[in-house]
């Protein structure tokens, strides 16, 4: 009875959950870089409208409510589904239950819209006519680009160039949705013809498109800019994805041992994380567990410290794990997690050691994802193939133990968009990359000097 758990309409979460006031430490603030304090709300109101930078820089409530206007759009494909995968189990003879919560069913294809439609939605009601943002895959560009169609705005997307030639298919669906795509590094911005100049072959990067994205914003007054992942008010709008959850996986009967999330920043992870973590600072016993690619191992490599969201220095200054802002990571499928750092918040967690980190080889990570389909007929993102791969990982080791663990991961988005990627895994181009730490080694020590210490 429980292969697929659903809501009612009415069920669907009024409120996202913010679990900044249940922590049990302090998350270091987002720094200015010129004055070395705390961000004040007129600094980032320089890239958000007002109410995204109130959920930003707010620590002390614990719910916001979801616009009505967004409530709407968010019945399109809200609630989704929570599916039981017996067919996986089976195949992997594991005593443990595997659920899975499914975000690819969004037009999009993926959880991003959750916060998308949110900052689109405020940027039009401060009277904002564009948005500009810099994506890695396309996932994220996709999203913004309807969200932006559903409020009519216009979209400016910065592309990373590796993506953008690997993943032709995203770059399509964000032009369908009128959105103008740039490749990362562009011609269109200063930042962008300066590493055109240094390397004009190069891959780009999501810090690099931010950069250019950052750019292209603060040159006009009616642009704001939009992130999809690593700030804490994307992080809370993702947190209807566990807030459904929740409620769903009570309907089984049971309740998770582990959940498990593929991280590049952090947003889907976080989302289906957080209303969980709460019920762990409150005494319940439950393991979280971030995946990550081995060749951009952000939460097991990187360094803890300040250290700018973009490739150029434009950001804040956030305290988080990084390999330094300078890192050009290698040209993985998994383009979304072509990023030098993680949320402040995910990656305070894994430093109190509330949460645990993987890192897999996309190889790897890819055959797994194509096991999936072939038990649960599901294509998952190649983001999403490194959650799969930590799913097989714990369900052997309970194989191995008998231990009859509830498991409940992150599906955050399909793989349709993605084929080209697994025609290149079937005919055998794809080569896990390695891990360079020299060429992070450089980029750390390009660290701001003021919080390299810190």
């Amino acid at each position: 009875m429980d292969a697929r758990l659903t809501l009612t309409e009415k069920e669907i979460p009024t409120k996202w959950y913010s679990v900044m006031p249940d922590l049990p430490f302090a998350l270091p603030p987002l720094t200015s870089p010129r004055t070395g304090y705390a961000l004040s709300p007129v600094e980032l109101g320089d890239l958000f409208p007002e109410a995204i930078v109130e959920q930003e820089l707010n620590n002390r409530s614990r719910e916001f409510s979801i616009p009505d206007e967004v409530q709407e759009i968010y019945k399109m494909w809200r609630p989704t589904p929570l599916n039981r995968a017996r067919r996986f189990e089976e195949i992997l003879e594991t005593p443990a239950r595997i659920f899975f919560k499914y975000e690819g069913v969004s037009p999009a294809g993926g959880h991003e819209l959750n916060t998308a439609v949110a900052q689109a939605y405020y940027c039009k009601e401060q009277g904002v006519r564009r948005m500009s943002t810099g994506t890695g895959a396309g996932e994220w560009g996709i999203a913004l680009a309807l969200a932006c169609k559903f409020f009519g705005l216009e979209c400016r997307v910065y592309m990373a160039r590796s993506s953008y030639d690997m993943r032709p298919y995203g770059r399509t669906m964000m032009e369908l949705c009128g959105a103008t795509v740039f490749p990362s590094p562009s011609r269109e911005t200063v930042t962008g013809r300066k590493f055109l100049e240094k390397e004009p072959d190069s891959p780009g990067s999501l810090g690099l498109a931010i950069s250019e994205a950052i750019e292209d914003a603060r040159m006009y007054e009616d642009t704001k800019y939009s992130i999809g992942t690593v700030l804490n008010h994307v992080l809370l709008h993702q947190t209807i994805i566990g807030l459904e959850a929740k409620r769903q996986i009570e309907k089984a009967n049971t309740y998770p041992d582990i959940i498990i999330g593929c991280v590049g920043g952090g947003s889907n992870f976080a989302g289906l994380a957080m209303p969980f973590l709460r019920d762990r600072f409150g005494g319940r016993k439950i393991r979280f567990r971030a995946a990550e690619p081995s060749s951009v191992p952000t939460l097991t490599k990187g360094r803890y410290t300040y250290d700018y969201a973009d490739a150029e220095g434009l950001t804040p200054m956030f305290k988080m794990h990084t390999l330094g802002h300078g890192f050009v990571p290698p040209e993985i499928q998994a383009g979304s997690m072509r990023y030098h750092g993680m949320s402040p918040l995910v990656s305070a967690l894994y430093e109190q050691k509330v949460i645990e980190a993987v890192a897999y080889p996309q190889l790897s990570a890819l055959e797994s994802a194509v096991q999936f389909l072939n038990c649960e007929g599901i294509l998952a993102g190649p983001e999403s193939a490194y959650a799969i791969k930590a799913v097989v990982d714990e369900a052997l080791e309970c194989r191995a133990t008998g231990a009859k663990k509830t498991i409940l991961f992150a599906l955050a988005s399909h793989g349709y968009f993605d084929l080209s990627t697994y025609d290149a895994f079937l005919a055998g181009r794809l080569k896990d990359h390695l891990y360079s730490e020299e060429e992070v080694e450089r980029a750390l020590a390009a660290l701001p000097e003021a919080f390299s210490g810190q």
